[in-house]
């Protein structure tokens, strides 16, 4: 390993260590934290409620659902579980308070909106959305429910900050299922590319962003990228390998002397990539890897694609990157773009590995945030749910962010009560919340006891 990749190695491991003072105050600055959120909420009650909920997945249970988060507090389930899918609360204006202080913290004029489906598996048939349909978490088609989710990703760091659950069309279509699940009459079929359509025209200008990101699942129907180049929306989405597209940057056949002017074939892909000659590849440090630096190879050409009824979609840019495995063969990847075709190699794979940061997004949300946990069944409750765990896991960046850029003069003293120091050879996920003092106003409980442990569910 190069002497540089060392230092920066060694300057990523200490990054990484947590000092048990940066979680001084923790629990002051969570209550600050929610007081924007709730402020958009009628009743007190609700407020209460949110502020408990969001404690409740951000602490250490091992299944944050609502009956487990009320038991933390010494609580009867139901009042938790009425606030979360029966008590009307619009999740909308928290998660546009989210979308805000997103852009304050992170925001940059080249920052990049990343779309992409998550799926939750689900058993029976009553859960609003459950289907049987392509669960990615699975590596498989089962049954499941599947959100669509927007994140916005920057050099500063990156946050889920909108979701819409897909509801599909056998659903839309069956009335009965529809009331029962408490689906509103407004909400008709949309695919999934009309809810990542609705989402950037409900909080894109709120995020400063140059490019809209996502994988070959959100690049694939030429529909999405026409209504991007619209919205004057410049795009970089992944593309499936056995796509057609025409070079436009080949020469085309010789005329013949009759009929038209023939113009070069379409080919899939992969077969055109794999006929390019190694010249044609330019190496790009892409960033610092743990074993030194991550080097992918590029190629970028003029195409023209063929759209899903067999016409040809207007010129685009294709760019490809590969990038080699530990057992010596190469990973591909294709993506097509409306950018101009004299944009730099390196700002394409910026975009690329800014857009593979929706994952990282989805691994503190479900592993740190509950966001996976839930067990509610209806439309309400499930957008409730989604919505609270946003903002728990924006809480989690924020955190992780100042234990990098720590201020010795943020926080006040901590009370015997509220320094609550967890074990620094404790998991991450166990480091936000160890316990809720009762005394606290986020635990607003009837406290006697030590929290109690949730059943098995």
């Amino acid at each position: 390993m190069e002497r540089r990749y060392e230092l920066r190695l060694g300057q990523m491991l200490a990054q990484a260590e947590v000092s048990p003072e940066l979680m001084r105050g923790l629990l002051k600055r969570l209550e600050a934290f929610v007081g924007p959120f709730a402020g958009s909420l009628n009743q007190p009650e609700q407020r209460r409620h949110a502020a408990e909920y969001m404690t409740g997945l951000l602490s250490k249970l091992e299944r944050k659902t609502g009956e487990a988060i009320a038991y933390l507090h010494d609580q009867e389930r139901q009042g938790l579980q009425k606030f979360l899918g029966f008590v009307p609360w619009d999740h909308k204006p928290l998660l546009a308070t989210l979308a805000r202080q997103v852009a304050e913290d992170l925001g940059e004029p080249d920052g990049v909106i990343v779309f992409d489906p998550s799926a939750f598996a689900k058993k029976g048939a009553k859960s609003v959305g459950v289907a049987r349909q392509w669960c990615g978490r699975l590596g498989k088609v089962d049954n499941c429910q599947v959100g669509v989710f927007m994140a916005y990703v920057a050099r500063k760091g990156h946050a889920l900050v909108n979701t819409r659950l897909y509801l599909p069309k056998e659903w839309a279509k069956d009335r009965a299922r529809r009331k029962e699940a408490g689906v509103p009459e407004e909400v008709k079929f949309r695919t999934r590319h009309q809810l990542a359509l609705e989402m950037l025209d409900e909080c894109g200008r709120r995020l400063p962003h140059t490019w809209v990101a996502g994988d070959d699942e959100m690049g694939r129907p030429s529909g999405f990228r026409r209504e991007l180049r619209a919205r004057n929306q410049r795009y970089l989405l992944g593309m499936p390998s056995n796509t057609l597209a025409r070079d436009l940057d080949v020469a085309p056949p010789p005329y013949s002397g009759r009929g038209r002017y023939p113009m070069s074939p379409f080919l899939r892909l992969d077969r055109w990539r794999a006929a390019l000659p190694e010249a044609a590849w330019t190496r790009i440090d892409v960033r610092d890897g743990e074993k030194g630096p991550l080097v992918i190879e590029v190629v970028k050409r003029r195409v023209q694609a063929r759209t899903e009824t067999g016409g040809t979609a207007p010129e685009e840019l294709l760019f490809v990157t590969r990038e080699r495995q530990a057992d010596g063969t190469f990973k591909h990847d294709h993506y097509l773009s409306n950018a101009e075709a004299g944009v730099p190699l390196a700002e394409l794979a910026r975009v690329t590995k800014a857009a593979h940061r929706i994952e990282e997004c989805f691994e503190r949300a479900k592993g740190e945030a509950g966001l996976a946990d839930y067990q509610v069944r209806n439309w309400s409750a499930w957008h409730h749910h989604q919505t609270l765990s946003l903002l728990a896991a924006w809480f989690l960046d924020r955190e992780a962010r100042r234990g990098k850029n720590p201020d010795p003069g943020a926080d006040d003293a901590a009370t015997t009560a509220v320094d609550r120091r967890p074990d620094r050879r404790a998991p991450q996920g166990e480091r936000a919340l160890n316990a809720v003092p009762p005394q606290h106003t986020l635990a607003a409980t009837k406290r006697t006891s030590q929290a109690l442990s949730p059943p098995n569910t």
